[in-house]
């Protein structure tokens, strides 16, 4: 009984001593972790007890509960951070990846993005699509949409059937390229202009499908010609120089203005120095090839060809200038003479 006594007085003894340790623990364990402060909560509550009791719950505990500003401040930045991204940028971003895996250089794929304000990035990718499908390669359409943007306002199904009608007229690959670089025009005109020029050099000027091929990809300007003009031109070349279908074909005739081919024609015909062939193709003199009339400068023209000076060529148009003019005076005033009916109608009035 006396042991029991003394085991109890040193316990009652050391109980201070236990709850002044236990405060000046508490504020470090809070600056340690901040998952510890529970425990203190509970040491704290044990302590206002009083005794050893106070460490086991009398009753149900309630749950501590933190402030609402307090988890709205820690919530914030979450919130921030897993904010749905913009449907609009995703997109974007998407199809710029696409145009990275055609081809395009960076720079490039940012530039086709802003070539036409107002296009969808999915429909500027669906047009470069059908263009790439072509066989042509990502600089060349780059280039096209650069000279025409107007290009990507086009339906998608109209850049496919057009696609599909150049394909028809043995315009593929290589070919289109050239067509791409220097008449993006093709696909946004409309198909009856296309069809006229076509119907033009088979019907009019009775060009082979072949032939026909070879010019719109040796002169695409052709496509943007006017089909009465485009006809006279061949006229000029066939019935005036002479000029057979092949070599029409072959040196590029129909892509130069009319003008220039009249005028170096036209004096060289006046110094002697061309000739148009007769019925069986024989000339007097020998003729100069076309490509020294026409893919020449003037100079070189003047100087190789037909050896004159540039004075002498500059008199010459001058006067050629003046004969056109009054030849236009005359047409007009032929077509406002009156004719054999209204003459007797005049007569019997008076």
């Amino acid at each position: 009984m006396a042991a029991l006594c003394r085991q109890v007085l040193d316990w009652h003894r050391l109980l201070p001593l236990t709850w002044a340790h236990l405060a000046w623990q508490a504020p470090r364990f809070g600056e340690q972790k901040r998952a510890r402060a529970p425990l203190c909560r509970t040491l704290t509550t044990a302590s206002s007890g009083g005794g050893p009791g106070g460490l086991s719950p009398a009753g149900p505990r309630k749950p501590v509960q933190e402030p609402e500003c307090g988890r709205s401040l820690m919530w914030s930045p979450l919130e921030e951070q897993r904010a749905p991204v913009d449907g609009a940028t995703s997109e974007r971003e998407a199809v710029i990846s696409s145009l990275l895996d055609m081809g395009f250089s960076d720079v490039h794929a940012h530039e086709l993005l802003s070539i036409q304000p107002g296009t969808r990035p999915r429909h500027l990718l669906d047009i470069v699509s059908e263009l790439i499908l072509l066989g042509v390669n990502p600089e060349p359409v780059y280039v096209a949409l650069k000279k025409s943007p107007q290009l990507l306002t086009l339906p998608v199904m109209h850049v496919r059937k057009r696609s599909s009608y150049l394909r028809k007229l043995g315009l593929e690959e290589g070919k289109l390229k050239r067509v791409l670089h220097c008449c993006p025009e093709v696909f946004s005109m409309h198909h009856r202009d296309v069809e006229s020029i076509i119907r033009v050099l088979r019907e009019k000027c009775l060009f082979t499908a072949q032939q026909v091929t070879e010019i719109l990809y040796r002169c695409p300007h052709v496509l943007r010609a006017d089909p009465g003009e485009l006809e006279y031109k061949f006229q000029y070349a066939y019935f005036r120089m002479g000029v057979k279908h092949a070599d029409v074909v072959r040196t590029g005739f129909l892509q130069y203005p009319i003008s220039k081919t009249r005028e170096r024609h036209t004096f060289l015909e006046r110094l002697g120095r061309y000739q148009t062939p007769d019925k069986k193709g024989q000339t007097q003199v020998p003729n100069p090839l076309l490509k020294d009339i026409l893919r020449v400068s003037e100079a070189e023209f003047l100087a190789r060809t037909a050896c004159s000076s540039a004075e002498e060529f500059e008199v010459f148009k001058k006067l050629l200038a003046r004969e056109q003019e009054a030849e236009s005076e005359r047409a007009v005033a032929g077509d406002e003479s009156p004719s054999e009916g209204d003459e007797a109608w005049e007569e019997e009035e008076l």
